[in-house]
């Protein structure tokens, strides 16, 4: 007989974005109402979150915006930041700090140029004597044209930085956000248990068939290969404890995720006369609304065992960022005869009447097999 009750303990997203002005707004309450009681925060803001006092300034917005979640604050990894900072970061309660590689992805132009981390050796000592988490995002920048890097063979190409890190600092817990290939999945198997990877739902979802079809479905790094997406899904079949869920819900306004292009005048003759080009498509999935049912029906359907969901979405993640889980913060989810339909967009209101906007949550309009009941 199919399961028609899990019960999951207390629900861990150790990678979510959340923005900054109304969509932070927007957004912050519905981690919770995904089903998540504990969220580790990007710092990819604009200005990026650089300095200990501007981590603990954010959680305090975030804190008020959703006061029933547990929201573990982060910075941004620049050349500025100093073993002091580290170690006032660490004393205020900032859990970790997240590399961007220069360019590869949303506000990620002030970060890691790829010469080598070795700019970093002695943040990277401060934040392994201090129990710091680094969290890496793992792709290199394109260059087509020289060394024939792309978004398909980023995320390989860049394996060589996580292991001369560890080499480095083998005592430094290592996160490698989002992975997305085989490659990375063999990896980070071979390493001890203080350097570990998330995984996107949208990742054991979609391929780059998805990606190149949809806006909707274009994020950093890439959905890949059939195959990698087998390696995602295998992994959390056999219940690794090194692999677990981080999001990595990335909201945009759909006017960002969906540019059309607007003529701005046209000739007497029916013509166009001058028009307004789309800009490039932003990267990021939005999952936060619907996050714990979302994986269970994802899990169903990469035929993944429902009794792995506890460790995948609490166990794993709360045991490496050092979290119990509460009894009293147990999430219950059943299964729905008809499916719950989710919606297909949140409506906001830009900051300085700029108009209304639009969040397209992945798979809007689709049904889910699961529902929260109690959280």
């Amino acid at each position: 007989m199919a399961t028609s009750l899990l019960r999951l303990p207390s629900p861990f997203d150790a990678h979510v974005h959340l923005r900054q002005g109304a969509l932070m707004r927007l957004v912050t309450p519905h981690v919770q109402q995904g089903g998540i009681k504990m969220a580790y925060v990007m710092p990819n803001l604009v200005p990026p979150v650089t300095t200990p006092s501007h981590a603990l300034s954010y959680l305090k917005e975030l804190q008020a915006l959703s006061p029933n979640t547990h929201f573990l604050p982060s910075m941004y990894l620049t050349t500025n930041l100093t073993p002091a900072q580290i170690r006032e970061a660490h004393a205020g309660g900032v859990v970790g700090v997240k590399s961007y590689p220069r360019g590869v992805t949303t506000n990620s132009e002030g970060g890691v140029g790829m010469e080598g981390y070795g700019v970093f050796d002695e943040v990277f000592a401060e934040m392994e004597k201090v129990d710091m988490i680094l969290n890496l995002h793992g792709e290199v920048p394109s260059d087509v044209d020289g060394d024939g890097c792309c978004v398909l063979n980023a995320e390989p190409r860049f394996l060589p930085h996580l292991l001369e890190i560890h080499r480095k600092f083998p005592k430094l817990r290592i996160v490698l956000e989002h992975c997305t290939t085989a490659a990375a999945v063999e990896c980070v198997k071979t390493l001890p248990p203080n350097v570990c990877a998330t995984i996107t739902p949208h990742h054991l979802a979609l391929t780059i068939d998805h990606a190149v079809s949809s806006p909707l479905h274009f994020c950093k790094p890439v959905a890949k290969y059939p195959s990698d997406r087998a390696a995602l899904r295998a992994v959390i079949r056999e219940g690794h404890p090194q692999f677990f869920l981080g999001s990595d819900s990335a909201p945009h306004p759909s006017g960002n995720k969906m540019p059309t292009m607007k003529v701005l005048r046209s000739t007497l003759d029916g013509g166009i006369d001058e028009v307004t080009l789309p800009s490039p498509c932003a990267a990021g999935i939005y999952t936060s609304d619907n996050l714990i049912p979302l994986v269970a029906t994802i899990f169903e359907s990469s035929d993944i065992p429902l009794e792995r969901m506890s460790g995948f979405v609490s166990e794993f993640g709360r045991r490496f960022y050092g979290f119990a889980a509460k009894p009293e913060d147990e999430v219950v989810i059943r299964r729905i005869g008809e499916g719950k339909v989710i919606k297909k967009a949140y409506q906001f209101e830009r900051d300085g009447d700029a108009g209304r906007e639009y969040v397209v949550p992945f798979m809007a309009g689709e049904k889910l097999n699961w529902e929260i009941v109690e959280a």
